[in-house]
This record gives C-alpha cells, sequence and structure tokens, in this order.
C-alpha cells in the first residue's frame, strides 16, 4: 500500500470513531421525563388547616368582594391542582390564594386537592331539565349534569351561585387568564352570567364544603 493511501485509510478510520462521538454532541439532550406525582390524600389534610379556615366552613364568604368561598368536595382533583398552580403562578387574582399557594410544592398541591376533592361527583349521562339557551355551549365541556366532562374541567354542580357569577365575571375582565374562558364570558352580558350560574347551582348530586375537623373553636 502506498504512503498516500495508507493515509487515506487512517483518516477515514478517525472519522468513523469520532461520529458517534460528534453525534452525541450535536444533539439536543432529550428532555427530563415527566414525573407523575401519587397524591397523598392524608397529607393533603394534615396541611390544610388553613384552607380549611375558609373552605371548612359552609356558606363561608370572601370579605371584599363579598361572594361565597365555593365548595371544594366532589370536584375533580385534576382541576383543583391546575387551580392552585393558577393562584401560585399568578394567572389568577386573589392575593390570599396566592399568598398560600406560593408557599405550596407541587406534590403538596397534588395531596391538597386529593383531600378536598374527596370522592369525585360522577356524570349521570342525564339532562337536568331544559338547558337556559345562554348556557349551551357551557355543558359542552361542564356537563348538561353540571359535572365536567373531563378531570381537568371543573364540576359546577351545586356551587354557589354567587361564586359562579364572581368567576365568570374575572374570567371575563381578566383576573382569570385562560383564553378559553374568556373568549367565551368576554360576549356576556350581565343578565348572561346570572342565569348561567343560577342554572349550575341548582343541579344535582352537588358539590359540598369539606368539614372542618372537630376542635374546640367549632361550633358542634
Amino acid at each position: 500500500m502506498t504512503r498516500a493511501a495508507r493515509a487515506s485509510v487512517m483518516l477515514l478510520a478517525a472519522c468513523a470513531l469520532a461520529s458517534p462521538a460528534w453525534s452525541q454532541q450535536a444533539s439536543p439532550p432529550a428532555p427530563a421525563a415527566a414525573v407523575a406525582l401519587t397524591p397523598n390524600a392524608q397529607h393533603g389534610k394534615e396541611i390544610s388547616y388553613t384552607c380549611l379556615g375558609c373552605h371548612g366552613i359552609d356558606g363561608y364568604k370572601n370579605a371584599y368582594p363579598n361572594y361565597s368561598v365555593p365548595e371544594l368536595e366532589g370536584q375533580h382533583p385534576e382541576y383543583l391542582v391546575d387551580a392552585l398552580h393558577g393562584y401560585r403562578d399568578g394567572d389568577r387574582a386573589h392575593l390570599t390564594m396566592h399568598s398560600q399557594a406560593s408557599t405550596l410544592s407541587d406534590q403538596d398541591i397534588v395531596d391538597i386537592a386529593a383531600y378536598f376533592a374527596g370522592k369525585p361527583l360522577t356524570a349521570t349521562g342525564k339532562p337536568a331539565g331544559t338547558v337556559p339557551q345562554v348556557a349551551t355551549l357551557c355543558v359542552s365541556c361542564h356537563g348538561s349534569d353540571g359535572v365536567g366532562i373531563t378531570p381537568n374541567y371543573p364540576t359546577l354542580a351545586g356551587q354557589h351561585e354567587d361564586y359562579l357569577a364572581r368567576a365568570l365575571d374575572e374570567y371575563k375582565k381578566g383576573g382569570r387568564k385562560n383564553p378559553v374562558m374568556k373568549g367565551f364570558a368576554s360576549n356576556l352580558k350581565d343578565d348572561d352570567i346570572d342565569v348561567i350560574a343560577r342554572y349550575f347551582s341548582q343541579l344535582r348530586p352537588a358539590l359540598a364544603t369539606e368539614e372542618r375537623p372537630y376542635t374546640r373553636l367549632t361550633a358542634h
């Protein structure tokens, strides 16, 4: 073999050996695998003592503006996780909820959601009377019986009427950033909001308030 031929063979061999290493360096790193968090409702209960100060009292109202604190028992836990992330990340404007959620880890949020949801309501598959015209688009996601059709869509059945009206008003005015709900709510008149809130609040079976554990400070 001539000197030139030997040099060509050595060059090809070097390239062959180098190519895997070059490929590894040039390829972008694989994204980290998402880790599914396992809910621990007992831990959620243990760290929910401040939450229960509002969400554990039936009929309790937000001080200003004045509206009922939402009922959470029977809700989809996945939706509650999304809501808490929204408060933590600033996608929902509520100072107290933001302050509370900002102290929570992702695992804390999953655990609290599991505790408050309890046994989520299940869809009956049966329309509850006549759906108001203005609410026909709502039931395509929130169900004609008020049970969200996917875990990330909130169940509205039996939710406080004034809370539902407040939530729609926040979507309309930008206090909540969900783009789908903002687009829908932006076209609603005040009378429309009242009709929608009244319809869903009257549906049964209904969401409920998670009762606080008995202490010497409770009324019973």
